[in-house]
Parts: structure tokens; sequence; C-alpha cells
């Protein structure tokens, strides 16, 4: 009977170490890396995101892009994650003052905008000013998200005011109703029209130099990953983050 009941005692032994934390055979368990992003850093961060993984087995970048308005408020109000990378450094700063970040946020691309048209440009628009005539639909980001603030500065810059058909929540959503046609222009940034695979084509305009967005990117204050956030903001910075940031059109430093 002392045998059975050791046998049994042994059994339930390494039952529970083999269930205790981790799987077998030393493999690490997945982790998930979430990372709130720019809309306008869709397909750069994709691309960041397989390097990023490659280099890291067993971690999965998960993002959520909106407009960084969107994601400050979102970050504010109690959600979790592990990276914020805004499209201004307004934006940033309402996430610092908001008590949401940890450390010093750092600049790792600027923008510009653009004025995205349909192929072809069908209405001959040749400048910003061209977009204050009648007869055009014109759609811009709203002033909060900083395609719409940076809007707002060359508006202020040159003395054109624009009066667009609708304002949108994220620089993705003025594309989409571009190219769509829904609209005859929208004000863009030079990235979104790079990465449209031609259902656009896109006006620059020298005033557009007046009203740079900077790009800064921080850990987030009690991140669930904050080992792997600090990584991945690094690796953002590396020469190899920038190398595919400039390859739709970011600038780097």
């Amino acid at each position: 009977m002392k045998k059975v009941l050791a046998a049994i005692a042994t059994t339930l032994l390494v039952a529970a170490c083999g269930s205790s934390g981790g799987s077998s055979g030393g493999t690490p368990e997945g982790k998930a890396l979430t990372v709130f992003a720019a809309a306008s850093l869709t397909e750069s961060f994709g691309e960041l995101k397989t390097e990023f993984e490659a280099q890291h087995p067993g971690v999965s970048v998960i993002f959520d892009f909106a407009g960084s308005s969107v994601l400050v408020q979102q970050l504010t109000n109690g959600a979790k994650a592990d990276v914020f990378a805004s499209a201004d450094q307004a934006n940033m700063d309402k996430a610092v003052q908001g008590g949401v970040i940890d450390g010093t946020p750092t600049v790792f691309a600027t923008n510009k905008l653009t004025i995205a048209v349909a192929p072809g440009n069908p209405k001959g628009i040749k400048g910003f000013a061209d977009l204050a005539a009648g007869g055009l639909t014109v759609i811009v980001c709203a002033q909060q998200v900083p395609c719409g603030s940076a809007t707002q500065k060359v508006e202020k810059n040159t003395g054109v005011t624009l009066k667009p058909a609708s304002e949108e929540q994220d620089v993705k959503q003025v594309l989409a109703k571009v190219s769509s046609g829904d609209a005859d222009a929208g004000l863009v940034y030079v990235t979104d029209a790079a990465t449209a695979n031609g259902k656009v084509d896109k006006v620059d305009f020298p005033e557009a130099a007046g009203a740079i967005n900077n790009y800064p990117i921080a850990v987030v204050r009690g991140a669930p990953q904050t080992d792997l956030a600090r990584q991945f903001e690094q690796f953002v910075l590396s020469a190899q983050g920038k190398q595919e940031l400039a390859k739709v059109g970011f600038g780097t430093s």
C-alpha cells in the first residue's frame, strides 16, 4: 500500500512541475508587443514588424493604427500598450502631460503634406491655392489630428482658407475618399501617396515645407512588455529602421 501511495505522489509531483509556467523543452513562451501608432505609419511599421519578429522569435507585434489624438485619448483613458508613436509632437506632449509615457520621447522621422488627386489629375490642380476654388470636393483631416493641424498651419501661412467637404479622423480616411472618387482632392502625407499603389497621384506644393511634422516614439508607462518595448523603440531608431522609413518618403536624421 505504501508503494502505491508513493507512486501516486510521485506522479502528481511530476504533473505539477510539468504544468507550472513555460512550455516544455525550454522554449520561451510567446509574447505580444502592443504598439499604438499613427495611421500614416501603417505600411512602414508593417515592414518593421516582420523584421523585428524575425529577430525576436516568439514575439508578435500587434498594432493599433489610428489618428494620434485618438490614440492619446485611449492611453489616458487606461488602454494598455507598450509603445506609442505619434505623427506630431503636440499629441506626444499630451501623452507626456497625461502621465502615460515612460522616459523621454525621441523623434525618429519627419513628414510633410501633399495633395492627393485622382490618377492623371483630371481637375488640373497645380497647388495649394487651387483647393479653395469652387467646384472641388476637398477632404482634410480634423484639426486635432496631426495632418489636420499641419493643414491649418499651411492655411495660416498662405492666407488661403479651405472649405472642406469633410474632416476625417486620420489621414488614411482622407486617402480612401480620394482613391474611391468621393473627393477630388485631399491633404495627405507624401508617404501615404507613395504607398497608395497608384490609386492616387500627388501634387506637391512648396508651402508644405512650412508645416513639417516630427514623429516621436516612446515607451508607455506601465507597459506589459517594458524590455521588449525599449527594444522595439531602439529598432525604429536604428539605421535599419530609418532605412525602412525612408523607402516611403519619411525624412530621417
